[in-house]
């Protein structure tokens, strides 16, 4: 099976972008890494190919999936017979947002 050509469109240390890594790293596929956040060349090139300036976004095989966390990066690339199934499980979780976006608790007040 011929692997795809995947750019992926990635913030360094985002969740979303993390779980797009760890889908691509699960079915060994090589890929460019293009840091949107430090290359400002590469978030305008995203963002002129996506149509939009949200997060991650990856190419594959010339076809832009725009916005998308790693499990839908696994449905795209399993529906399109671009990978196989396997029983490697991903090295982070694919479908999670950055750190500044989870919900944060809300602070205790113990008052008399």
């Amino acid at each position: 099976m011929n692997k795809p050509k995947v750019i992926a469109y990635l913030k360094p240390s985002c969740g979303w972008s993390q779980g797009v890594r760890a889908v691509l790293r699960k079915y060994d596929l090589p890929f460019e890494d293009r840091d949107i956040i430090n290359d400002p060349v590469q978030r305008q090139e995203m963002i002129e190919k996506s149509g939009q300036m949200l997060s991650p976004c990856v190419e594959v095989n010339g076809h832009m999936l725009p916005d998308i966390s790693g499990d839908e990066v696994e449905t795209y690339l399993m529906a399109n017979n671009l990978v196989q199934a396997n029983d490697r499980a991903a090295d982070a979780p694919t479908n999670q947002p950055c750190a500044h976006e989870l919900p944060q608790p809300a602070p205790l007040s113990f008052r008399p």
